[in-house]
């Protein structure tokens, strides 16, 4: 058995055998290899199983009393419910033994997304996510996240900066820091909406499978609100992946989920920057120790944009 998980990640002989054995019984074969997808930031058991029948299947398993577990039965709970045609894997069951939860979700064949100008990734991405937020979100998928909170919502950072300004923060963003905290001020009043948001789109949270396309993975942080939010968010990482600051600026400024309420888009822009900014510039946490370097490009994709949408 090959298990390859990048660093800080739980592994599948991490997992306690009654419940690895609950899950062979599940699935109805023994697991014969394990492979941990590079990406992403938690360190609970993220892993494709492979079994003696020829079945794959991805696994997300931690204790129960391990904060992700929450974060992944809620990411079970949303998958049920997503409505038909939403880019999402599908919920094949969730297992509890020994103390702890595994999700077992169908596997996805392919790479993640290429998301430069030269693919056609991209222009897939914003079309589903048209298509994602046109409409509010179904009665069975608001049940299933009320009571979650935003965390989009919450997110903040340049009031902070402002408060106290840090030596290696650029001229460019230091004679904006009024105005960039007075956005973000705003924008938790203009953060509610009834449409879907996946709430944390990202490249590395995406697959390219083989039969259905660009598909979203790891719904985790799923709630409502407006749907400005997903857009947004793959906005920088657009501009990570090559695109230029100036085409990405004319995408939100005609994309129907950003397009609509502008003020919203940069808002949310602003305080997402904000906290990439502030938090870019903090201790690095256990287990995820790319998170920091990210959150730095990040935040200078997203300044960029802002810069473009102020002036």
């Amino acid at each position: 058995m090959s298990v390859l998980p990048p660093v800080g990640r739980l592994r599948w002989t991490d997992v306690p055998a009654p419940l690895r054995t609950r899950l062979e019984i599940a699935l109805g074969s023994s697991v014969v290899d394990v492979v941990t997808p590079a990406g992403g930031f938690g360190h609970q058991l993220a892993a494709a199983l492979r079994l003696a029948s020829g079945r794959r299947v991805f696994v997300k398993a931690a204790p129960d009393d391990d904060p992700l577990t929450d974060a992944n039965v809620h990411e079970a709970n949303v998958l049920d419910v997503l409505p038909p045609g939403a880019p999402a894997p599908e919920l094949l069951g969730i297992h509890r033994a020994a103390g702890w939860t595994a999700v077992v979700i169908a596997h996805l064949d392919g790479p993640h997304p290429d998301l430069s100008p030269a693919s056609g990734d991209a222009g897939q991405t914003w079309a589903l996510l048209d298509k994602l937020t046109s409409s509010p979100a179904p009665a069975a998928y608001t049940a299933a996240v009320v009571g979650t909170p935003s965390g989009a919502a919450g997110l903040h950072g340049w009031d902070v900066l402002r408060a106290d300004p840090p030596g290696d923060l650029g001229p460019d963003v230091r004679h904006r820091l009024h105005e960039l905290a007075e956005l973000e001020a705003a924008w938790p009043g203009l953060a509610h909406g009834d449409r879907i948001v996946h709430g944390d789109l990202r490249a590395d949270n995406m697959v390219r499978d083989h039969d259905r396309g660009v598909t979203f993975v790891d719904w985790a942080h799923a709630t409502t609100g407006p749907a400005c939010i997903d857009a947004v968010s793959l906005a920088p990482q657009l501009v990570l992946a090559g695109h230029t600051p100036k085409d990405i600026t004319r995408l939100l400024d005609r994309h129907p989920a950003t397009a609509t309420d502008p003020l919203a888009s940069t808002a949310f822009l602003a305080a997402l920057t904000g906290h990439w900014h502030r938090n870019a510039r903090r201790p690095a946490p256990p287990g995820a120790p790319g998170l920091r370097a990210y959150q730095h490009r990040a935040a200078t994709a997203g300044m960029a944009l802002l810069a473009l949408r102020l002036n």
